[in-house]
């Protein structure tokens, strides 16, 4: 029996990365898991490829389409979840997105599209998430993402720093609103992950003039890394299967760092 087996679990941002890791690790110990994304072709395909991960662990797979700023579109990836496995457990806020432009230069509609999708999806995500726990009469586990930038501001991605504090104030609001309904709210922050969105962030700094070459942001951080290299996303999923399991029920309110210690707070 795997940590999270019985357990059905949604995940969003699920199409590549952290996310897609997280969910591929619930299947490994027996959860049955919604991978959820904005991108409806590559959810489909990653839910497509671990159809069989799942039947071997004993667990369901499923996928939705979503943009979480949008509750509507919530509430049905929500609602098709329950449809398929009858009941949620565990609803992971980690669709994030991120676009670098220096201090300065920052604008509105920079703010507006960061603070929307990782601050205002989040917020959609946990109000939704705990409706339906609340349904079904309780328990559930909300598990947010946030990041190393929710501890320190850097001065070419502010607004996604202040997106991230946000999902820290999330929690805790959430988690004292919510335990009365016996729903814990807990979050996880990822430093520097080897993922395809940090791709793209590699090549927006350099755009911006913050780096001069491929990978140097990276090397960069590293350096400040006391693991001595950057995460890979299976570094970070012993802990968000701890904290959709049942060994986490006692926690709530709380943010996990998983950072190689980079940020010592």
């Amino acid at each position: 029996m795997g940590r999270v087996s019985g357990r059905s679990c949604i995940v969003t941002g699920a199409a590549q990365g952290i996310g897609r890791a997280i969910g591929e690790a619930l299947l490994d110990e027996g959860a049955d898991v919604c991978f959820a994304d904005m991108n409806a072709e590559k959810v489909a395909a990653v839910a497509a490829s671990n159809e069989g991960r799942a039947s071997g662990a004993g667990g369901m797979v499923t996928h939705a389409t979503v943009n979480v700023t949008d509750r509507a579109q919530v509430q049905a990836m929500i609602g098709h979840s329950v449809s398929v496995f009858g009941k949620i457990d565990v609803v992971f806020n980690n669709a994030g997105v991120n676009k670098p432009m220096n201090f300065l230069d920052a604008t509105e509609e920079n703010w507006n599209f960061i603070m929307g999708v990782n601050g205002l999806g989040c917020m959609i995500g946990m109000q939704e998430a705990a409706k339906q726990f609340i349904r079904q009469g309780g328990p559930g586990k909300i598990v947010n993402t946030a990041s190393i930038a929710s501890r320190q501001g850097f001065d070419n991605v502010a607004p996604y720093c202040a997106s991230k504090w946000a999902v820290v104030s999330l929690t805790q609001s959430g988690a004292r609103d919510l335990a009365k309904h016996d729903i814990t709210v807990t979050g996880f922050a990822p430093g520097v992950v080897a993922t395809e969105m940090w791709e793209e962030v590699d090549r927006d700094l350099m755009s911006i003039g913050a780096s001069e070459r491929p990978g140097q942001a990276m090397e960069e951080f590293s350096s400040e890394i006391l693991k001595g290299r950057v995460a890979q996303p299976q570094d970070i999923t012993g802990t968000t299967t701890f904290l959709a399991s049942r060994d986490s029920d006692y926690m709530t309110g709380q943010i996990v760092m998983i950072d190689g210690g980079m940020t010592l707070v």
